[in-house]
């Protein structure tokens, strides 16, 4: 019997996807969890084989979820469920140690199928996923640049992310300028936008 945790915001999707795994004879969802730091606790306490986790929810999202589950609980396999996956997610998900990564909309059965997979050992990506992910560019951004990006995001002041990097703030101006007109963006939101978009933030 493969023991599964499920994680997502979103009740509805959760207790269907607890149903549907319900109906296979070796799948056993022994916890479930709202958001990041729930599934946290439930992993230590279940100790599932299989953790499925919402790619956003509230924190720790699905990807910061994976590495933190990598060092809690090494021998739990983690799946990340998107709803929008882009390249740059799938990237950062296998960096942070998820073992597969699917879209919300395959096919009823896949979701299973792929339990079994990473419980077994191996990993599993979704092929058009994968496909993007190779004709993916690099990130064009320093990761100076990305972190005041990130923190420009939510509207921060020039002054607050100067403080919180420990930067000047004519440097601070410099990153975000730099970060415009590398992405070839009108203004910071839309280099926040067009980032978030390739999964670079």
């Amino acid at each position: 019997m493969i023991r599964v945790l499920l994680a997502d915001d979103e009740e509805l999707i959760r207790q269907a996807l607890a149903a549907l795994l319900g109906l296979e004879d070796d799948l056993e969802v022994v916890a479930q969890a709202a958001d990041g730091r729930g599934a946290l606790d439930a992993a230590r306490a279940h100790r599932p084989d299989v953790a499925v986790v919402d790619l956003e929810m509230p924190a720790p999202g699905g990807i910061e979820l994976a590495a933190e589950l990598g060092r809690a609980l090494p021998s739990c396999a983690v799946v990340i469920l998107t709803g929008h996956g882009r390249p740059g997610h799938l990237r950062q998900a296998l960096t942070a140690g998820a073992r597969g990564f699917l879209p919300k909309g395959a096919p009823g059965g896949a979701l299973a199928d792929v339990i079994r997979r990473v419980h077994a050992g191996s990993r599993y990506v979704d092929p058009t996923l994968a496909a993007d992910a190779l004709t993916l560019p690099p990130c064009p951004l320093t990761p100076r640049e990305l972190e005041t990006l990130r923190l420009a995001e939510y509207g921060a002041p020039v002054a607050v992310i100067a403080r919180r990097t420990g930067l000047a703030a004519g440097t601070v101006r410099n990153h975000l300028s730099a970060s415009v007109q590398k992405l070839g963006a009108a203004d910071r939101a839309e280099a926040v936008r067009i980032a978030r978009e390739a999964g670079w933030l």
